[in-house]
């Protein structure tokens, strides 16, 4: 088997640690990962700022990857914790995303040139949603949308953030109460 078919077919732990000693093996990675961590990124910042996560995550990963835990065969959790960072960095980019989206009804996701996912999001149809995904405390948003937009379970999102397990369901229980809250405001309000 060549070379490279055996590092696509390679776990993600495996390619980490052949790109200590190969650094071009690290770019198997970003094809398998980059287009899931772009998704996310523009669902939460807009088109226009999900390349810069994608390359300042990757490129985080790629100088601490010495420091990956290789008990984690799948790198997604490790990869989504330094994306959450990143965009954790830019909450006031995050925060006017969902602001504008209130205000004008269309969420720059949709803007340039269609939607980033093939079906409409929650987010794109609803502003209460919007609106209280920007309301709630940036470790609660960053908990919720890993599980809801990143599909990680609780103990990825452990992982992924460096908090324990129970802090994860708390803070998910806590950000889904307030999201509750808020579209039953919104509701009592409109009928």
């Amino acid at each position: 088997m060549p070379e490279s078919a055996t590092a696509v077919d390679a776990a993600d732990t495996t390619l980490i640690q052949r790109s200590l000693g190969e650094p071009e093996v690290f770019a198997v990675l970003f094809d398998r990962h980059a287009p899931s961590l772009h998704r996310y990124a523009a669902r939460r910042l807009g088109p226009d700022n999900a390349e810069d996560v994608v390359s300042e995550t990757f490129l985080a990963a790629f100088q601490n990857r010495h420091r990956y835990d290789v008990r984690h065969a799948d790198a997604r959790p490790w990869l989504y914790g330094i994306a959450s960072n990143v965009i954790g960095k830019r909450r006031r980019s995050e925060i006017t995303v969902y602001r504008a989206y209130v205000r004008g009804g269309v969420h720059p996701a949709d803007v340039s040139g269609g939607l980033v996912e093939d079906e409409v999001t929650t987010l794109a149809v609803n502003r209460p949603l919007a609106a209280a995904l920007a309301a709630l405390r940036p470790g609660d948003r960053h908990v919720l949308l890993l599980v809801a937009w990143a599909d990680l379970t609780y103990e990825e999102v452990s992982r992924a953030l460096g908090i324990p397990l129970g802090t994860v369901r708390s803070r998910l229980n806590r950000a889904r109460r307030k999201i509750r809250e808020a579209l039953t405001i919104k509701e009592d309000h409109d009928g």
